[in-house]
């Protein structure tokens, strides 16, 4: 005789699970804004695992899944990642057959899969990246929960024209819209061209979220961390906002432009400390 609890999880399936909608719905947002052409781009989201025990069976593990490196650091902590070659334009009317509930086993060698990933799939191959990401910012932000990488058009746009020198781009970054200081006042970090899915990029990538919510792949995309989806979201949004300017204004004579001291000004203003070495005042 089945319990009541089991009856409420055969029945909490796809976009009746709050974490499940929550990501299929900013997959489809990011697919509509252009950001993630046919499988680009990949999210993953630490979960709490009483949370994931409202809709899940966390005792039943549908199968293993060998990482690409062993993750300890992360051992039995819950993700819901998206997959391995999968569209975003599919995740909200299939989630099942596109995303994953996963939990890292206690000794860090094998990702147990808990839900979703129909049909064989696997996680995205940027995983590797996204765990050695969410590694570094644990160990600065114990709130942080989010990795999204996308290929926000005028973010990639701006690395074939601007200087990748990261206090630069910064700066000119900020330059472009008022509250660019306010939402990232760190800076985006950026890390030279190189080959996606490898550990050597997800290194370098960890080691600029050391100091950095964002990173920059260029001519390729972004990387996104935060608290929760809205705020790495919004915080690719507005970076990407701002290069959307930049692409407009870029061939103009610039009349008039916000100062340093003007930035300085902003981040008093907001209870904000900028990246040292980029402002002059």
């Amino acid at each position: 005789m089945t319990t009541v609890l089991e009856n409420q999880k055969e029945r909490k399936s796809g976009l009746d699970i709050p974490f499940v909608r929550e990501m299929a719905e900013i997959t489809q947002n990011m697919w509509k804004f252009g950001w993630d052409e046919r499988n680009g781009g990949n999210v993953s989201y630490i979960l709490d695992e009483a949370e994931v025990a409202k809709y899940m069976d966390i005792h039943h593990v549908i199968r293993t899944i060998k990482p690409a490196f062993p993750v300890n650091e992360l051992a039995g902590k819950y993700f819901i990642v998206t997959g391995s070659g999968k569209y975003f334009k599919n995740v909200i009317a299939d989630p099942e057959a596109n995303l994953g509930v996963l939990r890292v086993s206690q000794d860090g060698e094998q990702l147990e899969l808990l839900w979703g990933l129909k049909h064989d799939a696997v996680p995205t191959s940027e995983l590797p990246s996204h765990f050695m990401s969410h590694i570094e910012r644990l160990k600065v932000d114990p709130n942080h929960r989010v990795v999204i990488h996308n290929h926000a058009t005028h973010v990639i746009a701006m690395t074939f024209i601007h200087s990748l020198d990261e206090y630069q781009f910064t700066k000119t970054l900020w330059e472009m819209c008022t509250e660019c200081i306010v939402v990232f006042p760190d800076g985006i970090g950026v890390i030279p061209w190189m080959v996606p899915g490898s550990s050597e990029i997800g290194r370098e990538t960890a080691k600029k979220m050391k100091n950095h919510h964002a990173v920059l792949w260029p001519h390729h995309g972004i990387f996104g961390t935060g608290s929760s989806i809205d705020e790495a979201f919004g915080l690719i949004e507005t970076i990407e906002k701002a290069a959307q300017i930049y692409m407009l204004i870029a061939h103009h004579d610039i009349q008039q432009r916000i100062t340093d001291q003007e930035l300085a000004d902003l981040a008093k203003a907001f209870n904000v400390t900028p990246r040292k070495g980029i402002l002059n005042v």
